[in-house]
């Protein structure tokens, strides 16, 4: 394959235990000469698991500042695990924290998760940047011949929803909250663009419901597919309570397709109640989702509105302007940063990297068994 020069793949198990990750096989000194020869002023990790040690290494051993992005509640995700219990939870939420502060700087990709990682006892600076949503999503789409390649009728509402179709999405709730309002709307439609486990229980729920034929599974889409596919949609349903940053929500208001949402992390920074769309409590039952979809699909006039508003709020979430905030928050890391003290002849002292090298491996192994040692008893 015609690899770009600046990716560097790393051997993994891809699919661990039937997930959509990666899990890194760690072999020693793969990626040294490749970083070595990008020469980087600043590194950036996205992960505390996968390939988080590997950053902390290399940001140590050049002295550099390191940068992490705490993209996921990645405690709701140890279904995937073997072993799955509250203390590997417990565990996974401590660790997480000691790791953020090993860093110089974490990005926040919402308000919500910037305090909650400050409650976990992060205490390094917080930027709060989220992922831009792509410009693609901002142009005019083709929702009449979307619908018309995968059977929608081009004259009935369409609720709508994208993500990967996996439990820690509330999926379940979401497919019995829609197929509710379906039950009283017969000419509506559902459509689920994505791919995941949870798959074949969203097929089952609408045939238990007697509306097998009034769902759309079209699967993963890209590109002018996911264009078209947010543009068909008259509303965009969302129950997960997992996420640290509504993405696919941004995705859909540069659409100008409003949402309906539960209140959540990730969620409340996109979705204002009654603006553009419908914000409900976390505990909210299936009837008051499926009475929302109701009421926004009734009222065009305001349905309308929220399409406008839709559209404004989008603008914050571009590429652009999340990437210049990115880049601010680089420069301030860079600056921040303290670099060793140089010796007489002006290169750096090669007793203090040593010992510099050793040190993160030891706090490597000690913060793993402290919130290990947590986990098992209890404390939080």
């Amino acid at each position: 394959e015609n690899e770009p020069v600046e990716v560097l793949r790393v051997p993994a198990i891809q699919h661990f235990n039937g997930s959509d990750f990666s899990v890194r096989i760690a072999l020693p000194f793969v990626i040294d000469q490749r970083i070595d020869h990008f020469a980087p002023d600043i590194i950036h990790s996205h992960h505390p698991f996968l390939l988080g040690d590997a950053a902390l290494r290399e940001s140590r051993k050049r002295e550099l500042p390191l940068v992490f992005t705490h993209h996921t509640l990645y405690e709701k995700y140890t279904h995937y695990v073997p072993l799955d219990s509250d203390p590997l939870k417990r565990y996974i939420i401590r660790f997480s924290a000691d790791y953020a502060n090993f860093c110089s700087l974490v990005v926040a990709p919402s308000a919500s998760i910037a305090q909650l990682v400050r409650k976990r006892g992060v205490h390094i600076p917080i930027a709060e940047v989220p992922t831009g949503a792509d410009d693609l999503f901002f142009q005019p789409g083709d929702p009449e011949g979307f619908r018309k390649r995968h059977d929608i009728p081009p004259d009935i509402p369409l609720i709508g929803h994208v993500g990967r179709l996996a439990p820690e999405k509330n999926l379940h709730y979401l497919a019995r909250a829609v197929a509710a309002y379906l039950q009283k709307d017969p000419k509506a439609f559902f459509m689920v663009i994505g791919e995941g486990p949870s798959r074949k229980d969203i097929q089952e729920t609408f045939r238990k419901a007697g509306m097998g034929n009034r769902i759309r599974l079209p699967g993963k889409k890209a590109g002018d597919d996911l264009r078209d596919a947010y543009h068909a949609m008259d509303l965009f349903a969302f129950a997960s309570k997992s996420e640290t940053q509504g993405m696919v929500l941004a995705e859909a208001m540069a659409a100008r397709t409003p949402v309906i949402a539960l209140d959540a992390s990730g969620v409340r920074e996109v979705v204002r109640d009654g603006k553009n769309g419908r914000l409900l409590s976390e505990n909210a039952t299936e009837e008051a989702f499926a009475e929302a979809i109701a009421l926004g699909l009734e009222d065009r006039e305001m349905l309308e509105t929220w399409r406008s508003e839709a559209g404004k709020t989008a603008k914050a979430f571009s590429r652009q302007s999340c990437a210049q905030k990115l880049l601010e928050a680089y420069k301030q890391a860079i600056s921040n940063h303290k670099r060793p003290a140089a010796n007489a002849d002006g290169g750096l002292i090669h007793w203090d990297r040593l010992l510099s090298r050793v040190r993160v491996e030891w706090d490597l192994v000690s913060k793993k068994v402290s919130a290990a040692v947590e986990a098992v008893v209890g404390e939080d």
